[in-house]
C-alpha cells in the first residue's frame, strides 16, 4: 500500500485515503451492504468510508434536522460496524442548497448537527459545496468578497470547532478542471481556497471533467499547486446515476500509479447498484496495492507485464485486476443468499439423509422425474464461469470505452450491413446466387458466423446469470442483462435476414413492432430529435456534418448577427430580467460599429447565417468609451459567435484563424477580446486554441475576462 505522509500542519503522519464515497443521487445502500462493504474493504486493504448519499434527506436538503433516535440507532451501528473493520467512517454534510453562510445562527446549527454525529462516536467529517447555485444571497453579498471566502470561512470555523479533526475533507463548487474560470491556474476561486482553507483541511477533487477519462500526473501537480495541498481524487469513472441505462463494470483505469505518491487519497464513487460495484472496489484497491513497490517497499501484487494497451503502467495492469476481480466476484455469484434461490445442478439434494429429524412435508413423496426416451430432456442450470464474468464486464465496461468484445461485435455488424450487397436481397433468390462463390460473400459469410457466435455467447451468459444462485447480485444486474440481451437478439435476427438464413424479422422490419421490439422511451424521443443525437456514441462512424462555408461580412449581414448575438445573450442571462455586463464588442456585434475593412467574416451553412467574427485593428476609442484601457501590446478587437446549432469547432476555428490573418496584414500586432464567465462555451472554444491567455485590463467588469493573443 502507498505509504503514510505527514501532515505539514500537525506533524502527524496520516496514511494514505482510498476506499468508497456513497455519493451518488439515487436511493441509498441499506445498512447491511454498507456492514458488507466494510468488510470487503478490510479484506482488500481500503480505510475509509465517505458517507455522503444525495438522497439522505438529512444529508442535504434538509441538513439543519437532526436525528431521530431511530436514526441515530442505525448511525450508530454503522459507525461501530466500520471501527471494527478498520475503516475510517467519514461523515459528509452538504449545507451549500440554502444555508446563509453570513448568519450566525446557520453556522451554530451546521455545529450542532456536526456535534451530534460526533457524539455517534464519528470523529472524520467532510463539508459538501458541489452542485449548487454560485449566487450569493444579499446578506452573504455584503459580509464576504466571493463565494470562495464564505464557503471557506465556514469551513474553518467548524473545522476548528470539531477540535480540527485528523480527516476533514472540503469539497469546493468547482471541484473539477472544467469548472474552473478561466483554467486550473488562474481560477480565483481555487486560489482563494488554497490560500485560506486550514491546512489540515484536505480538498476533493474529480480531475479534469465531473467524470474523468483520464487524470494525469500533470494534472495533479498543477491543482496542487493552486491548492496548497495534495487533493483527494473523488472518482466517478464507475458512477451511473445520470444515466439509468448504463452500469460500469471494467477495471479502475487510466490513472497512472505515478498519481500516488502525490495525491492524498482516493475514493472512488461507484454505481447506485450496490452488488455490481464489486470489480470497481476490488480493482481500485489492487491499484492502490500495486504502487507499493515503486516508494521503497515490495509490491503487494505483481501487476506489471502483457497488457495490449500503449503506454501500460509498469505497476498496474487493468486486465489482471479485471482478472482478479471476477475470479473472486464469481464464488459470490455462486453462493446462494437467500431461500429458494436454483436447484443444485444434480438432485442428490433429494435423497434422503440419515438424520433423526423428520422431513418436511415438501419432501414426502416427491420422487425424482427421469424423462422417457421420447421426452423432452430435464432443463439443466448451467454453472455461471468466469468467462461469462469476463463478456458481462466487456459489454458493461467504461463511460468511454466499450470492452474489447462489445468493440468487436458493433464492428462486425456494421462491416456486415455496409457489406450487405456480397448475399443480396435475402427475398430473392436469383440475386443471391450470383453471388455465392465470390471472395466476397465467402468473407461475409464467414464473418457473420463469427457474429452470430458471439451473439449465441451473449444468451448463454444471460441464462447462467439468470440461474445463478445468489439473486441479490442478478436483481441488481438483472434490467441491464435483459436490455443488452433484447439488443442482441434484434441485431442477430437482422443479420440472419440479411444473409437469408430466415424471413425477414418481424422484430427487425416491421412498422408496429411490440413495445419490447424497440428501445423506447419519452427521453429517447427526446434524444433523437436533438441534432447531436449520436455523435457521443463510443462506436464512431464517420461524421455526418453539415457542410460549411466563410465568406467576408457584407453591411446586409448586419441584420443576422445582431439575431445571433442577441439569442446568445438571452441564452447567457440565467433569468429574463438578468443585467449582463457590456463588453466592447457588443457594439460590433449589435451593428452600432462597423469592422475594420477585411476584418469581417461570416459563417453559413444550408439555412443562412450561422456565425460571425468580427474585428477593429484600432479599438482604443471603443475601449474608452466602455471606461477600459487596453493594454498596449494588444490594441485591436475581435469577437466571434456560433450559433448553437454549429456544433462541429472545426469551422469556427477555420474562421477564427482567417481573421486573425487578415488582421495582421492590416497592421496589427496583438488582439483582445471579452467574454463574459458564463459563455463557457466560447471561454473553452478560445483556451483550447492554445495561442491565447488571459489578460489583465484596467476598468474590465468583476463578471468579464479578457483573452488575447499576439501576431
Amino acid at each position: 500500500m502507498p505509504k503514510p505522509s505527514a501532515s505539514k500542519a500537525t506533524g502527524k503522519t496520516r496514511r494514505f485515503i482510498s476506499g468508497v464515497v456513497e455519493g451518488f443521487y439515487g436511493r441509498p445502500w441499506t445498512m447491511e451492504q454498507r456492514t458488507e462493504l466494510f468488510q470487503r474493504e478490510k479484506k482488500w486493504g481500503l480505510n475509509t468510508y465517505l458517507y455522503a448519499p444525495k438522497d439522505d434527506y438529512k444529508h442535504r436538503m434538509y441538513w439543519r434536522d437532526l436525528y431521530s433516535p431511530e436514526e441515530a440507532e442505525k448511525l450508530v451501528a454503522l459507525i461501530t460496524a466500520a471501527k471494527k473493520n478498520g475503516v475510517d467512517f467519514i461523515y459528509a454534510i452538504s449545507p451549500g442548497l440554502d444555508i446563509t453562510f453570513s448568519n450566525p445562527k446557520e453556522v451554530a446549527t451546521l455545529k450542532r448537527k456536526l456535534d451530534q454525529v460526533s457524539g455517534f462516536g464519528c470523529s472524520s467529517f467532510s463539508l459538501l459545496f458541489d452542485d449548487i447555485e454560485t449566487e450569493m444571497c444579499p446578506a452573504d453579498k455584503q459580509a464576504f468578497s466571493s463565494f470562495a471566502h464564505a464557503q471557506v470561512a465556514v469551513t474553518n470555523e467548524v473545522f476548528t470547532h470539531l477540535g480540527q479533526p485528523d480527516t476533514f475533507l472540503f469539497c469546493p463548487t468547482d471541484y473539477c478542471a472544467a469548472f474552473c474560470t478561466p483554467n486550473v491556474s488562474q481560477s480565483a476561486y481555487l486560489h482563494t481556497v488554497g490560500e485560506n482553507l486550514l491546512p489540515g483541511i484536505d480538498v476533493l477533487w474529480t480531475g479534469p471533467k465531473v467524470v474523468s477519462h483520464h487524470i494525469t500526473v500533470e494534472s495533479i501537480v498543477e491543482v496542487s499547486s493552486v491548492l496548497k495541498r495534495a487533493p483527494v481524487i473523488w472518482d466517478n469513472i464507475h458512477a451511473n446515476d445520470y444515466d439509468p441505462q448504463r452500469i460500469f463494470m471494467g477495471p479502475y483505469k487510466d490513472r497512472p500509479t505515478d498519481l500516488i505518491p502525490k495525491l492524498r487519497g482516493v475514493l472512488t464513487n461507484p454505481n447506485c447498484e450496490y452488488h455490481p460495484n464489486f470489480v470497481a472496489i476490488h480493482t481500485l484497491a489492487t491499484w492502490c496495492r500495486s504502487e507499493g513497490g515503486r516508494v521503497g517497499g515490495q509490491r503487494d501484487v505483481e501487476m506489471s507485464g502483457d497488457d495490449d494497451e500503449a503506454g501500460s503502467d509498469p505497476c498496474y495492469s487493468p486486465k489482471r485486476a479485471l482478472t482478479l476481480a471476477l475470479t473472486d466476484w464469481l464464488q459470490e455469484f455462486l453462493s446462494t443468499d437467500q431461500p429458494g434461490g436454483p436447484r443444485p445442478l444434480n438432485p442428490t439434494h433429494l435423497k434422503k439423509e440419515s438424520s433423526d429429524e423428520e422431513p418436511m412435508q415438501t419432501d414426502v413423496g416427491d420422487p425424482v422425474y427421469v424423462p422417457s426416451s421420447g421426452d423432452n430432456p430435464l432443463f439443466t442450470a448451467e454453472p455461471l464461469t468466469l468467462d461469462d464474468l469476463q463478456l458481462l464486464s466487456e459489454l458493461f465496461y467504461l463511460p468511454y470505452e466499450h470492452g474489447s468484445t462489445a468493440r468487436t461485435m458493433l464492428t462486425e455488424l456494421d462491416w456486415l450491413k455496409a457489406h450487405r450487397e456480397a448475399v443480396g436481397d435475402a427475398e430473392t433468390e436469383m440475386v443471391r446466387s450470383v453471388c455465392v462463390g465470390t471472395e466476397m460473400t465467402a468473407e461475409w459469410r464467414s464473418r457473420a458466423k463469427c457474429f452470430d457466435v458471439m451473439c449465441v455467447a451473449v444468451f448463454t451468459m444471460f441464462n447462467r446469470l439468470s440461474n445463478a444462485p445468489n439473486r441479490s447480485i442478478l436483481y441488481d444486474l438483472y434490467n441491464y442483462i435483459c436490455d443488452i440481451k433484447s439488443g442482441v437478439t434484434l441485431a442477430r435476427a437482422y443479420v440472419k435476414q440479411l444473409g437469408g438464413q430466415s424471413r425477414p424479422s418481424a422484430q427487425v422490419m416491421t412498422d408496429d413492432p411490440e413495445p419490447w421490439g424497440f428501445r423506447g422511451g419519452l427521453s429517447g424521443e427526446f434524444q433523437r430529435m436533438l441534432p447531436c443525437h449520436g455523435n457521443r456514441d463510443l462506436f464512431r462512424h464517420p461524421p455526418m456534418t453539415s457542410v460549411y462555408s466563410i465568406r467576408p461580412f457584407c453591411p446586409e449581414d448586419k441584420t443576422e448577427i445582431q439575431k445571433i448575438h442577441m439569442e446568445m445573450q438571452r441564452g447567457e442571462a440565467k433569468a429574463p430580467a438578468a443585467a449582463l455586463p457590456a463588453l466592447i464588442s457588443d457594439g460590433l456585434a449589435g451593428g452600432q460599429l462597423s469592422p475594420s475593412p477585411n476584418c469581417g467574416l461570416v459563417l453559413e451553412d444550408e439555412r443562412g447565417v450561422c456565425g460571425y467574427a468580427l474585428g477593429l485593428t484600432d479599438a482604443t476609442a471603443a475601449a474608452l468609451n466602455n471606461q477600459r484601457t487596453l493594454p498596449g501590446d494588444f490594441p485591436s478587437l475581435v469577437t466571434m459567435q456560433l450559433h448553437p446549432r454549429v456544433t462541429d469547432p472545426a469551422p469556427a476555428r477555420r474562421m477564427i484563424g482567417s481573421l486573425l490573418s487578415l488582421m495582421k496584414t492590416s497592421g496589427s500586432r496583438g488582439v483582445l477580446c471579452e467574454l463574459r464567465q458564463g459563455d463557457r462555451r466560447m471561454f473553452d472554444f478560445y483556451s483550447k486554441l492554445g495561442s491565447f491567455t488571459t489578460l489583465k485590463m484596467a476598468g474590465l467588469p468583476q463578471d468579464v475576462v479578457a483573452m488575447g493573443t499576439s501576431l
